[in-house]
């Protein structure tokens, strides 16, 4: 939070609202039956809290303005991991093998059991993302990215432009920014092609991708807007999908098994969607301040909210509400559909 500090909220909530299947199809949103619990508070920063990662075993790190970085967990002490003097932790993240890296200006430091390596970029850090394998680390800033895996030299990928946000595909071939000049842009890792996906109204600073890695689910528009990445670079016009909205989309999480969206508007409001479909499902009415963060829980059985006005929210949508989408992924692909 803006005043350095960590809020934890207890989603066991039994009484709490939630979806339920209706028969015959669709959903319901019941009504909470009592109040939650009051989350607890731990100060970790002297000033403002400027990124905060999980990771993985219950704690998070964060990154503030007092140039530290933090391991915060509810019932006890923060723990200060490092420090960078005289600069601001604007980003954080934690891989796979316990790897846990930060950002300060240009300077991006990887904490790993054995001690710490650091890099010096070309410009100051905007965003940070691993790959899912969770060996290499992209880094978006000013003129492109620069991936820096755990047992070699960096590797920059230039594009001109400002670039604020980060996202790998599931499978690690591609890496895309959010561009501040109304754009993305993509690379092919391999070899570093390059992918251009222009056209936004807005800035797309929320990316994320289905399961499968076939679209990429974005904000910048007055819907969200899904780019094609079951054949990336081919001269396709991105699909828009949900409600429009005279508010335009702040943030985007795809469901982490199915292909479902779930999207803030900047009037407060949080849907559900799917790609291709304007079909949707109000799960936040407007109010409360524009969601700045939506994020699954590892199962896709709730929801997680928190907005630019200070609120922290989540819904429990149980996976009979997937029920559709649960029978088409098992259903057996057949061998046309495997070739195309």
């Amino acid at each position: 939070m803006g005043d350095g500090r960590v809020a934890f909220a207890d989603v066991r909530w039994p009484q709490g609202p939630r979806l339920e299947a209706r028969q015959g199809g669709g959903a319901s949103l019941v009504p909470a039956d009592a109040p939650a619990v009051a989350p607890t508070v731990v100060t970790a920063h002297a000033g403002s809290c400027h990124a905060l990662a999980s990771d993985g075993d219950g704690s998070f790190v964060t990154g503030g303005d007092d140039g530290r970085v933090m391991r915060v967990r509810p019932g006890a002490e923060p723990e200060e991991l490092a420090r960078m003097q005289g600069l601001w932790i604007d980003a954080v993240a934690c891989g796979r093998s316990g790897d846990v890296v930060y950002a300060g200006g240009k300077r991006v430091a990887r904490l790993r059991h054995g001690g710490t390596d650091e890099i010096e970029l070309p410009a100051s850090a905007t965003a940070i993302a691993f790959c899912p394998d969770g060996r290499t680390l992209g880094v978006a800033h000013s003129g492109g990215v620069t991936l820096w895996h755990e047992a070699a030299l960096p590797r920059r990928l230039a594009w001109p432009g400002y670039h604020r946000a980060i996202a790998w595909s599931p499978d690690g071939r591609y890496v895309v920014t959010g561009m501040q000049e109304n754009a993305l842009h993509g690379w092919r890792v391999q070899d570093g092609g390059d992918m251009e996906m222009a056209g936004y109204p807005g800035q797309p600073l929320s990316l994320a991708f289905t399961p499968d890695g076939t679209q990429l689910a974005t904000s910048g528009a007055l819907r969200p807007v899904c780019w094609d990445f079951a054949r990336p670079g081919a001269s396709q016009a991105p699909r828009e999908c949900g409600i429009q909205s005279k508010a335009p989309v702040t943030s985007v999480a795809c469901h982490p098994r199915y292909p479902v969206i779930a999207a803030g508007y900047h009037s407060g409001a949080v849907t559900l969607c799917q790609p291709g479909s304007d079909s949707f499902l109000l799960l936040k009415g407007a109010g409360g301040g524009a969601p700045s963060a939506l994020a699954w829980s590892p199962d896709g059985e709730r929801l997680a909210f928190g907005t630019q006005d200070g609120w922290l929210g989540w819904i429990e949508l149980p996976d009979p509400v997937f029920s559709h989408h649960r029978s088409a992924a098992a259903r057996p692909t057949s061998e046309k559909e495997r070739s195309t």
